[in-house]
C-alpha cells in the first residue's frame, strides 16, 4: 500500500493543461470526476472498479445497472457516466478499455479511444479536474509498457486540440510501482523539458 499520495511527475502544457502522474489511491482523489476502468456491463466486482464501489457505496452499482438497462452494454472504447456516491467527486466516468489479445484486435486504437472519450465527455460536462487509473493494464492484461505512451500521447493531442478548455487538470493515479515505473518513463519521453519530476522520498 502507498503510505501517502505523491505527485511523481507533472507538466504544464502549452495549452494550459496540467498533466500529472500520481502515486496513490484513486479512491482517495478529489476531483470533479473520477475515471473507472470498467467492463462492458458495468459490473464492478474487482480491481479499480470494485475499490471505487466499496469506497463510494452501492449506489454506484445501482446507477450503473440502470445505465446499462437504458443504453445497453458500453462498447469497448466507450464511456458511461454515473454519480460518485460517497467519493470526493461529482461523477464517475466508466471507461471500457480493451482486453489484451496479443495486439491482434486493435487494442492500441481502442485504448486511445477510451482515453479520448473520457477527455471528451469531461470537456462536454465542464469537469475541470479528472483523475484516472491505468485503464486496461490490470486484469485486462494490456502490457503496461505499451499502454503508457498511448495514455500520454492521447492526453497531449487532446490538450493541444482544446487549449484552455476542460479538463484543465488531468491526473493518472497509479497504486502499484510495477505500473508506475513505465508510466513515469513514458511521461518523461512524451513531455520532455516540460516534465518536472518530484524529488524522491
Amino acid at each position: 500500500m502507498v503510505a501517502s499520495r505523491q505527485v511523481v511527475a507533472e507538466a504544464i502544457l502549452p495549452s494550459g493543461h496540467r498533466v500529472a502522474l500520481v502515486h496513490g489511491d484513486l479512491t482517495e482523489e478529489e476531483a470533479d470526476a473520477l475515471v473507472n476502468a470498467a467492463n462492458t456491463y458495468l459490473k464492478h466486482g474487482g480491481g479499480v472498479a470494485g475499490a471505487l464501489v466499496r469506497k463510494g457505496g452501492p449506489q454506484i452499482q445501482v446507477e450503473s445497472d440502470e445505465w446499462v438497462r437504458r443504453h445497453g452494454p458500453v462498447p469497448v472504447g466507450g464511456v458511461a457516466i454515473t454519480g460518485a456516491g460517497r467519493l470526493k467527486a461529482r461523477a464517475i466516468l466508466h471507461a471500457v478499455g480493451p482486453i489484451w489479445a496479443g495486439g491482434t484486435q486493435e487494442e492500441d486504437r481502442l485504448l486511445a479511444e477510451a482515453i479520448h472519450n473520457v477527455l471528451r465527455i469531461a470537456r462536454e460536462q465542464g469537469y475541470e479536474r479528472i483523475a484516472m487509473p491505468a485503464i486496461s493494464t490490470g486484469i485486462f492484461g494490456f502490457p503496461k509498457e505499451r499502454a503508457a505512451p498511448i495514455f500520454w500521447r492521447t492526453i497531449s493531442s487532446f490538450a493541444a486540440a482544446h487549449p484552455g478548455e476542460p479538463p484543465r487538470e488531468i491526473r493518472v493515479v497509479i497504486l502499484d510501482e510495477a505500473t508506475l515505473r513505465p508510466f513515469l518513463a513514458a511521461f518523461q519521453e512524451q513531455f520532455g523539458s516540460l516534465a518536472k519530476q518530484a524529488p524522491g522520498p
